[in-house]
């Protein structure tokens, strides 16, 4: 049965803005990385590279506006929605959020190469007190990525010693290939006090000690390794010039080409990355991962029936994690429509024990647009058993009971909704239809 677009556009929407467990975003991260690498992976047995992680603080109380935006963006920025996940920092910043807002901020558009916008961000950052090693680390990207290399030398020489001034400069040296040096920047920042940068160095550094491990191996199997490191490190803009080598110097390189699609997709390059994941396909139809990334460029493009073979393919050939494939497929069933695939996802996502609340939303908004107003109320009622203190809980069973015509319970699960979280714009409104 389908659904008109009236209805699946708002609930899409909702889908997109949905809250979710701190525990998730950690999750969510190691994942994401961990799908890229295990996508370019060798026949051969080669070591796992450390995953980019970064320590996520404890939960965070949703009348704190900054921070709430500031997660709402961090969960959306880990999935690759560069521009959603903008819109919240951009909220955060609004909020008083202060540097860190600023920060990721420049981060989001940086990723969507928005560099008019970076610009009028380093000022506020500027203004705002940021210190000068960051602004630095800022600048010689930004110098970096619209490619002046000159100026990122002479930014950086001419800088006080810092972490950000080894990394900017073991950046620069992977562009300009010497590898040596950037070796020795890298470890200088492995050596240093700042943790982000470390871990990032740490995940660069493992690709040359990957590269290390087979003396034969030839001079674009070492760039495919650095370009994968940097797309874990969401370097991607600088990553591509250095696949595009690659691929014009071996068509067939399987890995280069899925690289290279994951950061066209995630630079929001979806046209390109189509290209370049349907060649990683031609070379090798049956890996789950090229398909998963092959559905995501389709669904980029608005493509949802071949995204959701694609994403079906993933699932039928061992796709892991299981959860992020039938997240995506439940979004293109419900962008083309087709709401009981979409259900049938999102009921199996609600029985994985490591669940966040985002199924059940899912679940009971699909189920309301069906109208299948008790199958709302039953899912509805197990999400505020499984998290009793999540305000989105309880304002999915004021939802559903509203729905089925139980208005008394519909007040009190909404009155309860905004007690946790007073800013509940969805719950404000549905207390206006009582």
């Amino acid at each position: 049965m389908s659904i008109p677009a009236r209805i699946t556009a708002p609930i899409v929407c909702a889908l997109l803005c949905a809250a979710a467990l701190v525990a998730f975003l950690w999750w969510q991260l190691a994942q994401s990385t961990e799908i890229l690498r295990r996508a370019t992976t060798e026949t051969v047995e080669t070591p796992v590279i450390p995953q980019t992680t970064t320590a996520v603080s404890a939960a965070v109380d949703p009348r704190d506006q900054a921070l709430f935006h500031l997660r709402q963006g961090d969960l959306l920025a880990l999935r690759g929605q560069w521009a959603e996940a903008q819109e919240e920092y951009e909220k955060a910043v609004d909020a008083n959020g202060g540097l860190p807002a600023l920060r990721k901020l420049a981060q989001a558009q940086l990723q969507r190469r928005d560099m008019n916008g970076v610009h009028s961000t380093l000022r506020q950052l500027k203004k705002a007190g940021a210190k000068t090693e960051d602004l630095l680390l800022l600048e010689s990207i930004v110098a970096l990525r619209t490619g002046e290399l000159l100026e990122t030398r002479r930014l950086l020489q001419n800088a006080e010693d810092s972490p950000q001034k080894h990394y900017g400069l073991a950046l620069l040296s992977i562009i300009e290939g010497n590898h040596e040096q950037a070796q020795i920047e890298l470890q200088e920042v492995i050596n240093g006090w700042e943790p982000v940068l470390r871990s990032n160095a740490r995940t660069i550094m493992a690709a040359y000690q990957e590269f290390a491990l087979f003396e034969e191996s030839l001079n674009i199997h070492l760039i495919t390794l650095l370009a994968r490191a940097l797309a874990q490190v969401q370097e991607c803009e600088l990553a591509l010039p250095l696949l595009v080598q690659v691929t014009q110097a071996k068509d067939d390189y399987r890995d280069a080409w899925i690289v290279q699609g994951f950061c066209e997709l995630t630079t929001e390059r979806p046209e390109q990355a189509l290209s370049s994941l349907e060649q990683a396909y031609n070379l090798d139809p049956q890996k789950p991962e090229i398909q998963y990334f092959l559905a995501r460029s389709y669904a980029a493009l608005n493509d949802h029936k071949n995204a959701m073979t694609f994403f079906e393919y993933a699932l039928q050939n061992g796709f892991q994690p299981q959860s992020e494939v039938r997240r995506q497929l439940a979004n293109s069933a419900l962008q083309s429509g087709n709401a009981d695939l979409a259900l049938q996802q999102y009921d199996a996502l609600t029985k994985d024990p490591e669940s966040t609340i985002e199924p059940y939303e899912g679940y009971v908004t699909a189920s309301i647009a069906l109208g299948r107003a008790e199958e709302a109320y039953f899912m509805a009622q197990e999400a505020v058993k499984r998290w009793p203190e999540d305000a989105i809980s309880h304002d999915l069973l004021g939802w559903a009971a509203l729905e089925s015509g139980r208005k008394d319970e519909a007040a009190q699960a909404l009155t309860k909704a905004l007690d946790i979280n007073p800013y509940l714009t969805s719950a404000k409104e549905r207390m206006k239809q009582l």
